[in-house]
């Protein structure tokens, strides 16, 4: 089926080939990632768009001697090929299979484990320099996107890596597009750089013209130099990065793997610091992915020939983007913030509606936070739509530019949980726990969509901060009766005896399909919808609590600092005679996997709390507070 492809079993294999052949390498390459993420589903645009570039890569540097540390790593499917991993790509991204991103324990290729954006810089540097005190010599590469450089750490890095003058290689491959199109000043300047060629012909041919004057030729060259130096201000295309101490290459076709391997190979040896600027397109080879390419930055299982179909299912990402856009038309002090995901949010609508009050600050979600309190402190109700895993990168900024100030900020934490197939990274299984630290938040969980707009609704009506954290997926609702939200009040949905099961957020979905099992047993639990991680009304609560002998929570967060850790807590005191067992995540890394095999292995779904609950009754043969 493949000319080339079958025959790449490590890197050696690919220093056999010709450019011609690396050429017909590329296409097989995409076609085989076009095949395979059709069924298993993954990241397909990033990936197609970087081929060339780690073929050239592999091509003239040496792994794992060479560091290569990708940002990000949804774009390493291709490195991955190439290291002796091809053939688990029909397990890719699925529960025991081949990662969705680099991992250290899976590849010796693998140099650091990423998932988050903008940090390759930063650990490139710290291998460059261990590699420097041990007074070794192998090359370190960082393969950043442009939209990562927008990212804050990554511009402390390159401070970092001009003043310690580390010999290390920054490859930023240029698509314009981090998840959706890039936005700010440092995407408008890489757009001026992609149209710049004259410093590059003088420092290129103009160099190797006056060296090669005899005699004089250095001379003249020294005086040049000086004179380029007058003049980079006006001509200079990297100067940014040349004024940090970094040296600028580019732009170069990120798609001409001949070009690519003659830069990469006359770079190697330059002492210091080298940037190499590589214009690529996201998805090329593939049409609907060239076209869309923000659809395909992380898709499920698709037809190649029709591509990705819409979904008709209404997500938690579409009623938070909905309902928000509709509380906007009536409140001009609302605004929308997000950290260069307008479209994973649910944000498009608002962004194309109300474009002077919808900001997208790139990858930088430390900044969101803090630019969130100004405007609130400016007098605006600011929302920030973010997924949960990422904003554990603004947590500093919570506490000190938000909370203390009590600023009317809120929160909407997308993606909360489990989430599946991009594993520990993207897990958004610690916001119960880091928020529920922090005063002055009110913190809460919808069951479904429903509770979700009424949820922001509420957060209208405090004047201080507000998360509200919600899951991946379908957000129908939940046939129950339902109670007014009130502050840090529980809704009693479904009546029972002596066992309650009181779930927040996705737990009360999960509670309510267990309460079903146990009543087949003969039990009759009662289901609560808990809403609140805090505050928690406790006078209220009790007043409930006392009424059950055993109660179960349940939630998809970390054990640890959880919803149920904090309501065991308080109700000890309380009611020292009522027993608590919190059903909740391990406290370790959840792998990747498909959700419903996760949530089955670590005991939270349905039958699962439903065996753990009839086991802890009295009578039972495995009885006990588990």
């Amino acid at each position: 089926m493949y000319k080339h492809l079958n025959s790449i079993q490590s890197p050696s294999d690919i220093k056999k080939m010709n450019p011609e052949e690396l050429k017909e390498l590329s296409g097989e390459i995409r076609k085989f990632l076009i095949e395979k993420v059709s069924k298993t589903g993954g990241h397909l645009a990033s990936n197609l768009g970087i081929v060339e570039i780690t073929l050239a890569l592999h091509y003239c540097f040496n792994t794992p001697e060479d560091k290569f540390v990708w940002d990000v790593g949804h774009q390493s499917y291709v490195h991955k090929m190439i290291t002796g991993r091809r053939d688990g790509f029909d397990c890719l991204r699925q529960y025991d299979g081949l990662a969705g991103f680099p991992k250290r324990c899976e590849s010796e290729h693998d140099a650091f484990d990423v998932g988050h954006s903008s940090t390759s810089i930063s650990a490139a540097l710290g291998m460059a320099v261990a590699r420097d005190l041990e007074k070794k010599n192998n090359s370190v590469v960082a393969i950043i996107g442009d939209g990562a450089l927008t990212g804050g750490m990554a511009f402390e890095a390159l401070n970092h890596l001009g003043h310690v003058k580390s010999d290390m290689i920054v490859i930023l491959n240029d698509n314009a597009m981090s998840i959706s199109k890039n936005v700010g000043s440092l995407s408008n300047y890489l757009y001026k750089l992609r149209t710049h060629k004259v410093y590059n012909t003088f420092k290129g041919e103009v160099q190797g013209i006056i060296r090669s004057i005899p005699k004089i030729g250095g001379k003249v060259y020294k005086t040049a130099l000086r004179v380029r130096d007058g003049m980079k201000y006006f001509m200079l295309p990297g100067i940014f990065f040349e004024e940090m101490g970094i040296k600028y290459f580019g732009p170069v076709d990120g798609h001409d793997i001949e070009e690519l391997t003659k830069l990469f190979e006359s770079v190697k040896g330059i002492k210091g610091p080298v940037l190499i600027h590589a214009i690529t397109k996201k998805g090329k080879g593939y049409a609907h992915a060239e076209n869309h390419p923000d659809k395909y930055h992380g898709v499920g299982s698709f037809d190649i020939e029709k591509g990705v179909q819409p979904s008709a299912a209404r997500t938690y990402s579409d009623v938070a983007g909905e309902k928000l856009l509709q509380m906007a038309r009536q409140d001009k002090r609302i605004v929308a913030i997000t950290a260069a995901m307008p479209d994973g949010t649910g944000m498009r609508k608002f962004r194309d509606e109300l474009p002077r009050r919808f900001f997208d600050v790139g990858i930088a979600e430390g900044h969101a936070v803090t630019f969130c309190a100004g405007l609130a402190a400016g007098g605006h109700r600011p929302f920030f739509p973010v997924y949960s895993t990422f904003l554990q990168r603004g947590f500093d900024q919570i506490i000190h530019d938000v909370a203390m100030q009590k600023l009317p900020v809120t929160f909407m934490l997308d993606r909360a949980g489990i989430v599946g197939n991009d594993g520990e990274t993207h897990h958004g299984v610690y916001d119960l726990s880091y928020l529920g630290l922090v005063p002055n938040i009110v913190t809460m969980a919808p069951m479904d969509g429903l509770e979700l707009e009424q949820m922001l609704e509420f957060s209208m009506t405090v004047n201080m901060p507000v998360a509200i954290r919600y899951p991946r997926g379908n957000a129908s609702a939940a046939a129950v009766s339902r109670s007014e939200l009130r502050l840090g009040r529980w809704d009693v949905i479904k009546h029972g005896e002596e066992i309650a099961i009181v779930g927040i957020g996705k737990g009360v979905e999960i509670a309510l399909e267990a309460s079903e099992l146990l009543k087949n047993k003969g039990m009759k639990p009662a289901v609560i919808n808990a809403r609140f991680l805090s505050p928690m009304d406790m006078e209220y609560i009790s007043s409930i609590a006392v009424k059950f002998k055993h109660i179960f929570t349940i939630e998809d967060n970390v054990l640890s600092g959880g919803f149920g850790s904090k309501l065991k807590c308080m109700l000890s005191d309380l009611i020292p005679e009522l027993r608590i067992t919190n059903i909740a995540l391990p406290d370790k890394f959840i792998e990747h996997g498909n959700t419903e095999i996760l949530l089955h292995k670590y005991g939270l779904d349905a039958q699962s709390v439903s065996d753990r609950i009839s086991g802890c009754m009295p009578g039972s043969q495995t009885g006990k507070d588990m």
